[in-house]
């Protein structure tokens, strides 16, 4: 059967990732001796960007990078992933990094520092366009509000549905959440935009502002809720963890990818929670994001199927 490419714009940061492996992460004033360094094309919006289209998707990319030598370097790894570019614009100036330490059990601490991804406030009229021929938005908060924002309205307009992963995590204007179709946040996220603990309760307590959410759990797999109906339980896939720097984007390219292909929504998490097991046994954020071939590899070899309770009279 032939599957069509599902078209996917992403308007995001574009981040050179410094990263450093070491046994432990340094707490404050302290120094430690790292086993390695790298640095890897990544920034969320990048990386959503590679994700979704090595997991077959027909992606835009839509952002800014620097014209020094990390601007060409990223750039360069877009385009090898076989995202469309021409929307990425060059600025003076650097490029964004994040300096990001991977502790020896795969966890992560990151700074991030925007440089020319702080200077996508708004959109041309050949972005809208470009938003416009997709069918789903992918957005994060590695951007200004504003033209994170900019890009929901346009898609809204266009009738394109929106994705936003709210992070780094910080308060959401209402205006935003009102042109938000899916989404997505981590559980820590999920508590600090609902204010509940409890994934289950923060999930549902979310469905009063957006429509659809799916919090991701990290080795606990996904919840997925919609108005009306009690939360779907998606299990992760076990994985030797390596890095967990990019699973979450990971996730969310595939995601987007699968739910374009018009896959069912508790068949797309499972395709996308093989996506994101793939790539936490890799090191690297973009480095780490696995073809098609073996997302559907991985999911076939056994994903339990999840269960939605029934729903509360």
């Amino acid at each position: 059967m032939t599957v069509t490419k599902a078209a996917v714009a992403v308007l995001g940061s574009a981040n050179m990732d410094l990263v450093a492996y070491a046994k432990a992460a340094p707490r404050l004033g302290e120094t430690v001796t790292g086993e390695s360094f790298r640095t890897v094309p990544g920034g969320k919006g990048a990386n959503q960007a590679i994700a979704a289209a090595r997991a077959g998707g027909a992606v835009t990319m839509i952002g800014a990078v620097g014209d020094d030598d990390f601007g060409v370097q990223l750039r360069a790894a877009l385009d090898r992933s076989g995202v469309d570019t021409v929307r990425l614009r060059t600025v003076p100036g650097p490029s964004g990094i994040a300096q990001i330490t991977v502790d020896g059990a795969g966890h992560n601490a990151i700074v991030v520092v925007p440089g020319a991804n702080g200077t996508v406030t708004a959109l041309t009229s050949q972005d809208e366009a470009a938003i416009g021929a997709a069918g789903a938005l992918l957005l994060q908060l590695e951007l200004p509000l504003a033209g994170v924002l900019a890009g929901a309205r346009a898609a809204r307009e266009r009738g394109v549905r929106t994705v936003l992963t709210p992070a780094p995590a910080q308060p959401l204007p209402d205006e935003l959440l009102a042109v938000t179709d899916l989404l997505v946040p981590n559980e820590h996220e999920a508590a600090a935009l609902s204010g509940e603990g409890d994934p289950r309760a923060a999930a549902r307590a979310l469905l009063d502002v957006v429509p659809e959410v799916v919090v991701t759990l990290g080795a606990a797999g996904c919840l997925h809720a919609v108005r009306g109906r009690e939360p779907l339980a998606v299990p992760a896939l076990k994985a030797e963890v390596v890095d967990t720097t990019a699973a979450g984007d990971t996730f969310v390219g595939a995601l987007a990818v699968a739910l374009g292909e018009g896959r069912p929504a508790d068949e797309a998490l499972r395709w996308a929670t093989a996506a994101s097991a793939l790539s936490v046994e890799q090191a690297g954020a973009s480095s780490s994001m696995p073809l098609r071939a073996a997302v559907d590899a991985r999911a076939a070899a056994g994903h339990p199927v999840p269960r939605r309770r029934a729903a509360r009279k």
